[in-house]
């Protein structure tokens, strides 16, 4: 009886989770950090902003609730110190968010959402500190999301949409012969794109 029972729900949640649907979001985002780190005995150390390709992957579990997984390109970052160029690396940074969904009557639907994201640099590179090995660790932290999705009148799946991301990410940075700090990014991620449901 209890298989049975076990079996009958089983089956009754992968309905369920057939029953929603996909979306592909393709956009451009201007990444613009907001935060800079003072570190002492060196001066201002800031990182600058950059654009990104950005699509991203969502699914439905009903009308309200998705998850969005963004599969942003690499992204590459200068970052300054006291105003001139020090460190160069590339990035990527994944993000996951649960995201409720604002049905209404209208073809707008604003969205929030919260989640995750990482900080993977690769590449890092000085210039002008005499050739200095530098070495930039992964960091972790929470994710922000709020935007909306809008559908126009004679599109059946396809839609645009805007939203704005934050981040709260302060990778470790070592340089050879100086001392570590954690550079303190937390950007703002603009995003303006098309999205597509199956």
């Amino acid at each position: 009886m209890l298989k049975q029972v076990a079996l009958i729900s089983l089956l009754g949640l992968s309905a369920s989770a057939m029953a929603g649907q996909w979306q592909v979001k393709v956009g451009g985002s201007a990444v613009a950090p907001t935060s800079d780190t003072s570190v002492s005995g060196l001066g201002v150390v800031k990182a600058d902003s950059e654009l990104a390709f950005t699509p991203s992957v969502e699914y439905f579990f009903n009308d309200n609730i998705s998850a969005e997984l963004l599969l942003a390109a690499p992204i590459s970052h200068d970052v300054t110190l006291n105003g001139v160029d020090a460190v160069k690396l590339k990035h990527l940074p994944p993000t996951i968010t649960a995201k409720y969904h604002f049905k209404n009557a209208s073809r707008f639907t604003p969205y929030v959402g919260v989640g995750a994201t990482a900080f993977i640099p690769w590449d890092e590179e000085t210039r002008g500190l005499g050739g200095l090995d530098v070495d930039v660790k992964e960091a972790y932290g929470v994710a922000g999301q709020i935007g909306f999705n809008f559908q126009p009148a004679d599109a059946k799946n396809w839609g645009v949409f805007a939203d704005v991301r934050y981040a709260q990410l302060s990778p470790e940075v070592k340089i050879e012969t100086l001392q570590s700090f954690d550079l303190d990014i937390d950007p703002l991620v603009y995003t303006i794109g098309y999205s597509y449901k199956f």
